[in-house]
């Protein structure tokens, strides 16, 4: 048989250390070179066995910071609910507060964004009309689990007090609450999710392995006459969440 590859020779010197608890949760390892040196490797060779264990859940990597031990993190449960996107204030930090948890989320907002030609598909205006853009991410306990990108029709909100999605009156109720303060009823919601490969970008932000395992989730919100009112790119840690979908059940 062949000889074990020097990466997962490393990796495997790696996990025992972690395992006989030599670094604790949180903790940094020694830098890559000093890594190296010890195990008589080249750099890309550590690099290899850290990714490795990334994916496992053992370590974690920070941008610019280096690599860490990965804290013991549950796997949440995250609730796809039409019911509870109808409350009052945000889902997401209701849900969060149901399972023991801060929920927050930090935002970018901008406003005359030109549609691109497929979220202008999505929405069922021109490409290149202008759109409200708004980029989530949602923490819970400080520590992220979903990023979300939302897009709305310019055209729909400008001049109101929600054409900005986190400011005024209704910053932080979700999409049916603020269209009802301007007398749009929103009355379905279209959800397509399917699993794919993180991006660089996402993998940073959501602290996994470039090309960890993600759920994106393609939502629209419809009016009452079948407008597009609301469009989103989700993307969830299939890692650290999962996802149930709560169905309601409407009697005859």
């Amino acid at each position: 048989m062949p000889d074990q590859p020097p990466y997962l020779a490393v990796a495997d010197q790696l996990r025992q250390r972690l395992t006989n608890g030599e670094w604790s949760p949180g903790a940094r390892l020694p830098s890559r070179a000093a890594l190296a040196d010890e195990y008589g490797v080249g750099d890309n060779v550590v690099r290899r066995a850290q990714e490795l264990l990334i994916t496992q859940g053992l370590l974690e990597g920070r941008a610019g910071s280096g690599t860490y031990v990965a804290e013991p993190r549950e796997r949440l449960r995250m609730v796809r609910s039409w019911s509870r996107d109808d409350r009052d204030g945000s889902p997401f930090r209701a849900d969060m507060a149901g399972l023991g948890k801060r929920g927050t989320w930090e935002h970018r907002t901008e406003a005359k964004v030109p549609a691109p030609p497929e979220i202008a598909a999505r929405l069922g205006i021109a490409e290149g009309d202008p759109c409200v853009r708004t980029a989530y991410e949602f923490l819970a306990d400080g520590k992220p689990v979903q990023l979300s990108t939302s897009w709305e029709p310019y055209a729909l909100t400008a001049g109101t007090l929600v054409v900005l999605p986190e400011g005024g009156p209704y910053a932080g109720h979700g999409v049916i609450k603020r269209m009802a303060s301007i007398d749009v009823t929103v009355s379905r919601a279209v959800e397509q999710p399917e699993p794919r490969p993180a991006t660089a970008e996402e993998a940073t932000l959501l602290g996994v392995q470039k090309g960890a395992l993600v759920t994106a989730i393609q939502r629209t919100y419809f009016a009452q006459d079948g407008r597009p009112v609301e469009t989103a790119d989700i993307v969830v840690p299939a890692a650290h969440c999962e996802i149930v979908y709560e169905i309601p059940i409407n009697e005859a």
